[in-house]
Formats: structure tokens, sequence, C-alpha cells
């Protein structure tokens, strides 16, 4: 783990640091045995600490916790936090050092240089440059950073059971380029799954086949459903859409397969989820064309949409940010949906998350910083 003799020189050494720390989700392939957040958890603690913040971890499944840092004490004042996610995607066929940090032609290389430690780390020197005042603020300022973001969300979830009531707003740290995303599409992963009997494929009419029974029902899935998702549309989202991302079945070619599955991605639209969402509208396309298929997994996040008129994105704008709207999710959307309003912000481009040669341009890093000491400094208005 980097010590914290060298922490203040500036954002990039900062970042730096950071990169350096695996702390890849241990979900969905990570291609590398150093998983988890802890260590990182345990770097920010002290490096917090050091500039004045108490620190409160939050176990929420073994050995990945939430980080809470405060300055200022639970008094009763208005109270608002940063909050980036702690976990990376994997690394697996990483074109460059995921965990170097290298920085060349401008640019800082590395996993989660982009997604999402840069605006983790823009965040992070905000609140340095800015630590004698924070106490004092009439605005409490606390840093809460989020573990699983990258598989289930599980650390924004308990936050917001858990904390909602002491805050007021929330800004999540994602590579925005710096706009205020204060929309967002929700999500739906499911897994339909076809079965269907197995025998020898020289006599594959007394069998019963899972994958032609699957794609068949895929094809009348994705026109139905296509269709009625096109109704459900956003000003700045557009429409509700449907993807089949995964398709797998059988075991060898001379058996007729007795199992096949497909994984959905579904993107909702506020409209949808005002309307029942997504799982149900499955559900009930699934039971009206009678498609011989069985949904065996689903996990439904929210859309996101936060006023314009709030008054933080107000004091965000006035700062120079534009407002956006995103397909993607996040914590944002989990932390909305339990009572706090919430925007993604930060540097970095969207674009870059999750490549194969991660990067983040030096001169995007610093402007967010520097808006967030900004943001900090405006709030003692």
């Amino acid at each position: 783990m980097p010590s914290l003799s060298a922490m203040s020189q500036d954002v990039s050494t900062l970042l730096q640091q950071l990169v350096r720390i695996p702390s890849v989700n241990p979900d969905n392939a990570p291609g590398t045995d150093e998983t988890g957040e802890e260590t990182l958890a345990v770097f920010l603690s002290g490096w917090l600490e050091s500039i004045g913040a108490e620190l409160v971890t939050e176990e929420i499944q073994p050995g990945r916790p939430n980080l809470i840092a405060r300055f200022a004490p639970l008094d009763g004042r208005p109270r608002i936090l940063f909050g980036p996610h702690l976990d990376t995607v994997g690394v697996e066929g990483m074109t460059i050092d995921p965990f170097g940090g290298e920085i060349r032609g401008g640019r800082l290389w590395g996993r989660g240089a982009s997604d999402t430690k840069g605006p983790m780390a823009a965040m992070l020197w905000a609140l340095h440059e800015n630590r004698d005042q924070l106490a004092d603020l009439p605005v409490a300022v606390d840093f809460v950073a989020f573990m699983g973001e990258e598989s289930g969300q599980w650390g924004s979830k308990d936050f917001a059971k858990r904390h909602a009531a002491d805050y007021s707003f929330a800004l999540v740290g994602e590579p925005t380029s710096m706009e205020i995303v204060h929309v967002t599409k929700g999500s739906l992963w499911a897994t339909l799954r076809a079965t269907g009997k197995a025998v020898h494929s020289s006599m594959p009419e007394r069998g019963e086949n899972a994958i032609l029974k699957l794609t068949r029902a895929l094809d009348r899935l994705d026109c139905h459903l296509g269709t009625e998702l096109a109704a459900f549309t956003h000003p700045t989202l557009g429409r509700s859409t449907l993807n089949i991302g995964v398709i797998r079945g059988g075991a060898r070619p001379n058996i007729v397969p007795d199992l096949a599955e497909a994984e959905l991605d579904i993107r909702i639209t506020p409209s949808l989820a005002a309307a029942g969402g997504a799982l149900k509208l499955l559900k009930e396309t699934l039971e009206f064309h009678a498609l011989p298929v069985e949904i065996t997994h689903a996990h439904e996040n929210p859309p996101m949409e936060t006023l314009a008129e709030h008054p933080m994105i107000r004091r965000l704008s006035d700062l120079g940010a534009p407002l956006a709207g995103a397909p993607w999710f996040s914590d944002a959307a989990h932390l909305s949906s339990g009572g706090i309003p919430s925007v993604c912000i930060g540097p970095g481009s969207i674009d870059q998350a999750h490549t194969v040669d991660e990067f983040i341009e030096i001169d995007a890093l610093k402007r967010g910083a520097d808006f967030f000491t900004r943001f900090l400094r405006d709030l003692a208005r």
C-alpha cells in the first residue's frame, strides 16, 4: 500500500496512489486475485483522517466496507455528500499495466483512472484544499465511498436505508466530463430459460430442442417487447430498450440440447418505472404470447431523475457545469430512490470506462479538482 508521506503533492499523485491499490470487484471475471475494496478503504481512512475527518466503516459484505468520512458533527445543519465507489471492473485482457498509474502523453493510465478513481481523486483533492474550512461550512460535506457498484450496488442500497435521513443531496463521482447527469435510465437484468428433451442427434424428432425453443421465443420477444418498450420515452433519455446480450445452451453437436438460457438487459426510462417497471412488462409479454421460457433470475434497478431546479443543481450550474442525461446506471439511482436527491458528476469520459487501456486526461482531472474546490468554497456563501 502507498504511504501517506507523498499524498499531498497534487491531484495526479493522489490518483496514481489510488490506481496502484487494486480494488477489483470480485464478481464477473475479475482477472486478478487482488480483489475487494478493503485495502483501498484502509488507505483512504488514513488519508482522510490526516485532513481532519472522523471515519466510520460499515462492512456490507465480508471484507467489503462502505467508508464514511465526516468533517463536521451531525448537528442538524444541512448535509451533502461526495460519493464515488471504491470498486473497479476486472482487468482481464487489459493492454496496459492495470495498476501502474503511469503518466505519459498527458494521460494517467490504469484501471479506475476514469471509472471512478479519477472523480474520486478530484473530490478528495477539493476536500484537501478546503480542509481548514470544512468544519465551519453552513452545509456539512461528507465523503462516502461505496463498495460493490460494479455488480449489485449493495453499498449504496445499504447506505440509503441507514442514512438517507441525514442527507439533502449527493454528488456521486462518475466520469461525466463534468456534466451534471441528473437523469439516468434504470436497468433490468433477467435470465430466460427454455427446457427440452435430450436425445441423440441422429434422431432429433424424438427429442425437444431447447435452443430452438429459446431462439424462436427471443425473436418474438424482440419484436413484441421491443415495440412496447418504444412507447416509454423521455425527452432526454429517449426510449426504453432491450438487448439480448448472452445466450448459452447445449453440450455437443450430436446431442439435442435439453437446456438453453439467455440473459437480457432492459434499460428503463422513468415513464416505464412509473408504469410498473420492466420486470412486470416482461412477465406480461411472455404470458400474453405464451412463449415457452421462464424467468430464472431478475435484478431490477430504478431510473433516476432529480429536478434541474434543485438548489444544489443550480449551484453546480452557476459554476459552469452543464446539465445532461445518461443511459447508464450508477449508485446515484439507489440513493435517489432511497430519499437522497442525487446527481453524477466528475472528470473523465465514460467512453474510457471499462476499456482495455483505461486512462484519464491529466488536464481534465485537474479541471475537475478545481471545480469541486470552487464548489466547496461557494458553499461558504
